[in-house]
């Protein structure tokens, strides 16, 4: 091996081009080997790079650059022979010089782009092909980056330079060679998509933070470019004709991305941003309607043709991707969508597209709002089979959530429309989903392996509840307004209108209470809970309405059909196959059933209503389902329990039965206690309710709306595998349903609709010191997280504070902990040169973190006082006489460094936690099951006594709280908190998730005592605090106990202080020992008791101890209370008195 590499070094110090680049082969052989090449490299860098040399040697020598590590020297010297090489006679050996650009670190790209920006420039001029196509492709891929806009931001002479060379990239989209043009349209399309879903901080692999200038900065450039395709649209259209078709494609995006922003208005909106900021005032453009639809016209007219000519089923779906996105413009047409969703559907038999079905159903639903009514319909059969056939779970669920909202938009459309006189569309109605043989078929089944239609029921059952609710306000067009336009025409004239197809939802779901899903019970709860709303809002208890009450014919209908489906759903109650869905199906159905049309003469009936519902009441009660957990037991016991009590009383007949059974059931070996108290209870209520018939417990026995089995509402978690599944699918149908109806803007979004908003704009974080008071050069740093990549970056500003000017300064930056450096180094060197005196200079670096755990980055200064004073003693570094000796300035000089150590810049641990948001019962459900625990105790004081501190709570200003108040900008979600006003306590509950989705949960319980230390007259109060974190691995809090102290400091900023377990015993100790001497020097003061003087008094005394029968009384317990109850006691009646008087100050009755 060490004979290869010297003769590889040997061929590359020749000045023989064949053997130059066969020796750089071999390298790349070597490197692809997975071998180190790193003095190869080094070599190449010196002979090839550095040196004249052939095009293909110095693309040879680029490549093995690309492909391992070089020291910050070596890279001086290659941005030293990049130089050179822009002003090299051959445009091939410039060409490579230039495809260099993309591969340079960050920090070394905007120094060598200011310095060489003329001949860059040049570049674009150039009579070659292949310069002028190394060009457009390597700065259309730099531009967008975040350090190359910051550097634009603070140099306003590089911003115009930059600017301009955006203006040529558009320009060679109309270049004579196909590969430049095509290279210029892809380098355009990459700037738009990068914009509209600001991703542009992920190419220059810094996360680095957004200011108001370089928003405005990536603004005008898209409006430049937005503004030259619209010009040029006929020109661009004809170039792209005639280029390749397989070139065709990258020509699609960027014609219809500009077109549609000025069609929809966006690109007065992008305007807007670079306008108003310090930016220079441009003409604002002003576009008629007209000259809007017709460019819009021509774009479509220019595309169509491809959808049904092409063979390459990825250029059928850009096109009829993009051109969907122009049907959506105002004045867009019915016939492009359908025709782009037509040529899209045909490729999902291809087999050469079978891998990418997913994106077919996701743009067909995501677009079906765009075609006719008929179309729509039509379409609804063939997607739930398209879909039912998808293997990603979040794709099938975003497609369902798209198909029910556009089968609901539908519904209502067509049924408002028929209301203004319009002649009815058949097959329009929402239960047209389910007239496939297939879908229904599955429906009707009572057992069936595919989740698919529990997916489907629980779907169309919350879309029903969105649309109960208001419709979001939109500021901007995009592909939400035509939903949201059919939504509010249908729903615009009444405020029940949504319960027409909500209706029509119960009666076809109806089935779905007669299923086995094998314990699981989300979609079916998910219909008893509709099915209660619609009765509650209808108020199925009191009848049907009649036209002189004022109910229009729509209502007395809706009540009719409710009526109907409560008797059906009475009658299939024998064939509920699943236990835990007979308890609540009962209690919805006998919440909101009417008694009062009950006919007395079927009272022995067995087919009556009320006989059918007792006597299932009586299966739940006596017959339990054995193989459920005891806790699904007790739950359906409450359920028909609950279900009695509010049924009986409402009804006296239903009163009398279920006095019966109830009797029956108390008297049972199946009860337990608590059951029989709680039946005797109810019994006395019944009773009384019927002793008292004259009277009417209407709050009593009012209904609510509400159903309370649903998983959110539970407060008790049975972990059994059916349970899991229902929670699985509440997530994925909740996250698809939020995301389509109520989805979370963008950043662009945001800044375009509220731009005068300043609390969208990051702030920087403050920065910590790390040099020495003493040190010449000053060192802060603060750094910034990406948790969508796991990236860390350290922005380190460095200040000369000395008096003259320092030639060369090089920051080293080690790692310790999970840290790696996105190249693979050990460490980085950021080589400064020319420091100021007092000048700051600011430079980064990028690490990636592997696992949750401790990391921290120590920074090392080498300064070198003596660089470049000519003296060929201070130095003894061999490699560097050699760079020197290639570049001709051997003269000057390293000289010895002066190395300055900096204290460690620790990362802390919260920095790798996510909030997570959770519900407080979710969360308490979760807690038992987090195998791993970790508990200590910590402390801090403040002011003011507990009584003082905790009644300053109720105006927002208490100090007990003061030890924590940095927990409020920490990655936790706060769960929920409980305060205890009487004394200063309270329990605080967070949770959060580690980037690599574990998750965390932590309580924090905290009581006060006053200090012993009074300083002149300022009473302090301790917090004592404890501590208990659980993890869903043992690594987290194996992490977490390595440093308690680091911990707290990480979540309090230095707030709180770690007390250990000897310690807190040891004051708990002291404590009880103050407290046993001050009870005996009361008992010392109490006089002696009084002995008794006769006989007399002894027998009288014997006499109190005994009852009125002469036994033994039972020992009394009122004067024999330890310390510890008494105070407990105290604290009792203090919180229950402070009670009564909140609810005295709030005129609330107690009860």
């Amino acid at each position: 091996m060490d004979i290869l590499l010297a003769q590889i070094q040997a061929d590359l110090r020749s000045n023989d081009a064949l053997r130059q680049s066969g020796a750089l082969l071999q390298a790349l052989q070597q490197s692809a080997a997975g071998r180190d090449i790193s003095v190869i490299a080094k070599s190449a860098v010196e002979e090839i790079v550095l040196s004249p040399a052939s095009a293909v040697s110095k693309k040879l020598a680029f490549d093995l650059i690309r492909n391992t590590r070089l020291t910050a020297d070596l890279w001086e010297v290659v941005c030293a022979g990049i130089r050179n090489d822009l002003h090299f006679p051959d445009p091939d050996v410039t060409a490579a010089a230039i495809s260099i650009l993309a591969a340079l670190p960050p920090h070394r790209l905007g120094n060598l782009i200011s310095d060489c920006s003329q001949k860059i420039l040049s570049c674009f001029d150039s009579k070659s092909q292949n310069l002028r196509f190394a060009t457009t492709e390597t700065l259309g891929s730099i531009l967008a980056r975040d350090d190359l806009v910051t550097l634009c931001e603070n140099n306003f002479n590089l911003l115009d330079k930059v600017s301009y060379w955006w203006k040529r990239i558009g320009q060679n989209m109309l270049d004579a060679s196909d590969a430049v043009s095509k290279v210029a349209f892809e380098s355009v399309g990459r700037l738009f998509q990068e914009y509209e879903s600001k991703r542009m901080s992920r190419l220059a692999g810094d996360k680095l933070v957004d200011s108001e200038n370089s928003v405005a900065i990536r603004s005008y450039w898209v409006s430049s470019m937005v503004d030259f395709a619209w010009k040029k649209r006929n020109a661009l259209m004809s170039r792209s004709l005639i280029l390749p078709v397989e070139n065709f494609r990258a020509t699609v995006h960027p014609l219809v991305y500009a077109v549609k922003a000025v069609a929809s208005g966006s690109i007065e909106m992008i305007e807007k941003l670079y306008m108003s900021s310090r930016m220079a005032k441009i003409e604002k453009n002003v576009f008629s309607n007209a000259e809007r639809l017709v460019g819009v016209s021509d774009v479509v007219s220019h595309l169509a043709p491809f959808l049904n000519s092409s063979l390459d089923p990825a250029l059928i779906f850009e096109v009829g991707l993009n051109m969907l996105y122009l049907a959506d413009v105002p004045g867009g047409k019915p016939e492009w969508a359908s025709a782009s969703i037509i040529a899209i559907l045909t490729l999902w038999d291809r087999q050469e597209f079978s891998s990418a079905r997913e994106s077919i159903v996701r743009a067909v639903v995501t677009n079906i709002h765009l075609l006719d009514l008929s179309m729509q319909v039509s379409l609804f059969k063939r997607l739930l089979l398209m879909v039912r056939n998808l293997r990603a779970e979040s794709d099938r669920m975003h497609a369902l959530a798209c198909i029910c909202r556009t089968a609901l938009c539908v519904d209502l459309f067509a049924k408002e429309s028929v209301r203004r006189g319009q002649k009815p569309l058949p097959g329009t109605e929402v239960t047209s989903l389910f007239e496939e043989a297939s879908i229904r078929a599955d429906l009707n089944i009572v057992s069936s392996k595919s989740l698919f239609r529990e997916e489907l029921v629980a779907t169309l059952v919350e879309s029903c509840f969105q649309l109960s609710l208001p419709l979001p306000e939109l500021k901007i067009s995009g592909m939400e307004s035509r939903v949201i336009g059919a939504l509010a025409y249908g729903t615009g004239y009444g405020a029940l209108n949504w319960t027409e197809p909500a209706l029509e939802v119960v009666e076809v779901c109806k089935p779905c209470v007669k299923w086995d899903c094998e314990g699981r019970t989300y979609a079916i709860d998910c219909y008893l809970k509709l099915l209660v709303r619609l009765c509650h809002i209808y108020d199925t208890r009191g009848g049907v309405k009649r036209v002189k009450d004022g109910a229009s014919q729509d209502q007395i209908l809706n009540e009719t059909r409710l009526q109907n489906l409560q008797r059906e759903l009475v009658k299939a109650l024998p064939q509920v196959n699943t236990p835990r869905v007979c308890a609540r199906l009962i209690w919805s159905i006998a919440e909101h059933v009417n008694l009062e049309d009950l006919d007395p003469l079927l009272a022995d009936d067995p087919d009556d209503p009320l006989n059918i519902i007792v006597s299932h009441i009586h299966k739940v009660l006596f017959h339990p389902d054995l193989s459920a957990a005891t806790t699904n037991s007790l739950q359906d016991v409450q359920a028909v329990l609950l279900c009695a009590q509010r049924l009986g009383s409402r009804h006296a007949r239903a009163g009398q039965l279920l006095t019966k059974e109830l009797e029956d059931y108390r008297n049972d070996k199946a009860s337990d206690s608590v059951n029989k108290h709680q039946t005797r209870l109810i019994l006395q209520r019944i009773k009384y309710v019927q002793s008292h018939s004259e009277s009417k417990w209407a709050g009593f026995t009012e209904a609510r709306g509400d159903y309370p089995f649903s998983h959110h509402k539970l407060t008790i978690q049975f972990y059994d595998a059916s349970a899991a599944q229902d929670r699985k699918l509440e997530g994925l149908v909740h996250k698809a349903i939020l995301e389509l109806w109520r989805p979370n803007p963008s950043e662009l979004t945001l800044l375009l609709t509220r731009r005068n908003d300043s609390s969208l704009l990051k702030v920087p974080p403050s920065a910590v010191t790390l040099s020495g008071s003493s040190d010449p050069c000053y060192i802060e740093a603060y750094h910034l997280t990406d948790s969508n990549d796991g990236r860390i970056t350290l922005h380190l500003k460095v200040l000369n504070l000395t008096e003259i000017e320092l030639s060369r300064v090089d920051i080293k930056v080690g790692l310790s902990g999970p840290l790696v450096y996105m190249d693979g180094s050990l460490q980085a060197v950021r080589q400064l040169r020319s420091l100021a005196s007092q000048d700051p200079v600011w430079c980064s670096v990028t690490l990636a973190v592997s696992s949750f755990e401790r990391c921290a980055l120590w920074v090392q200064v080498m300064y070198y006082p003596y660089f470049g004073t000519g003296e060929p003693d201070d130095y003894d570094d061999e490699d560097y006489v050699n760079i020197m000796r290639h570049n001709g300035t051997l003269n000057q000089d390293v000289g010895d460094p002066v190395i300055l150590r900096c204290q460690p810049y620790k990362i802390p641990l919260t920095e790798l936690l996510l909030p997570h948001k959770i519900s407080p019962v979710e969360y308490f459900r979760l807690w038992p099951s987090l195998p791993a625990i970790i508990e200590y105790t910590g402390a801090y004081t403040y002011e003011g006594s507990g009584f003082t501190a905790t009644a300053a709570q109720q105006y927002g200003t208490s100090p007990f709280l003061s030890g924590l108040k940095s927990l409020s900008s920490k990655p936790f979600h706060k769960v929920c908190s409980h305060m205890i006003r009487t004394v200063a306590g309270f329990q605080l509950c967070f949770a959060a998730k580690t980037w690599y989705g574990g998750f965390l949960g932590m309580m924090i319980f905290g009581s006060s005592e006053v200090s012993t230390n009074v300083d002149l007259g300022d009473e302090t109060t301790t917090m004592l605090c404890k501590f208990v974190v659980r993890a869903s691995d043992s690594a987290i809090t194996a992490e977490i106990g390595l440093d308690i102290q680091s911990w707290l400091d990480d979540l309090t900023d230095g707030g709180v202080e770690y007390m250990a377990e000897e310690e807190v015993k040891a004051v708990a100790e002291e404590r009880l020992k103050v407290s046993m001497e001050r009870i005996a020097l009361l008992k010392a003061a109490e006089p002696p008791p009084k002995m008794p003087n006769s006989d007399d008094e002894e027998e009288e005394a014997d006499k109190e101890k005994k009852d009125e029968y002469g036994e033994e009384k039972e020992p009394s317990t009122l004067s024999k209370l330890t310390a510890e109850e008494v105070e407990h006691r105290a604290l009792q009646s203090a919180v229950l008195q402070e009670w009564h008087m909140l609810c005295k100050d709030r005129n609330t009755k107690v009860i």
